[in-house]
């Protein structure tokens, strides 16, 4: 019996968010979810390795960290950073998602183990890495797919810019498995009512972002623009 090469060989796409992990998921890849949770998202990845992968790519929404780049634009990463370290994504597959949706920023992209909730926090990792957005699975994902040797980019569209401070509910909202925690939100909000103001601008941007995130989805098509697509499925049989 022939086995799809597709299946056997998909992109696993590494998102924190379920709603994120939804819109990635399809023909030619497998979605993962790890909002907030390193060490379980990095064995989640690794589980999914496991059973055969050609690429990992880091997908979902982010933060911006500089002033110039607004909720709902979308960004090609040319590497993922820490303050301690650089890891550059796969040139050949970056530029060919850049190529289906020219009007994304294509830069550095930071990884980070926790939201960075505060404006002022925001311009400083920028400071420190060059970074232009911020997320907390790029740099597990991409440290994984480098220790395995696979293809890793990373796309991701910003929800709220670096103007604008996250409220505390946001450090509270999400489970480990990328869905809200509805008890822990109502909870902040009635420890903190005048949080609320902020929680509507960020939920306003948050939906702006995942629209966008789902229309770049449908542009970039089987496998995320893969270039690797075709000689996997000539090879495999």
């Amino acid at each position: 019996m022939i086995s799809d090469p597709i299946s056997v060989f998909p992109v696993i796409a590494v998102t924190g968010l379920l709603a994120e992990a939804r819109i990635a998921a399809g023909t030619g890849v497998r979605a993962i979810a790890g909002a907030g949770d390193g060490g379980g998202l990095a064995r989640a990845l690794e589980r999914e390795l496991a059973h055969g992968a050609r690429a990992v790519i880091s997908f979902g929404i982010a933060g911006g960290l500089i002033d110039e780049i607004a909720a709902g634009a979308s960004l090609v990463a040319r590497a993922i950073v820490t303050p301690e370290t650089r890891w550059p994504c796969d040139a050949e597959w970056a530029a060919a998602i850049a190529a289906r949706l020219p009007a994304a920023i294509v830069a550095d992209l930071a990884g980070v183990d926790r939201p960075v909730m505060a404006s002022a926090a925001k311009r400083a990792l920028h400071r420190a890495t060059g970074a232009v957005a911020v997320d907390t699975e790029s740099h597990i994902a991409a440290a994984i797919a480098a220790k395995h040797s696979l293809p890793f980019v990373a796309f991701r569209v910003v929800a709220d810019s670096a103007r604008r401070s996250l409220p505390p509910v946001a450090a509270v909202a999400l489970a480990f498995d990328g869905k809200l925690r509805h008890a822990a939100v109502l909870a902040s909000l009635a420890r903190a009512p005048a949080q609320i103001p902020s929680v509507v601008r960020t939920a306003v941007d948050a939906r702006r972002a995942l629209r966008a995130l789902l229309r770049d989805r449908r542009h970039l098509g089987l496998g995320f623009a893969c270039p690797d697509l075709d000689q996997r499925v000539l090879d495999v049989s």
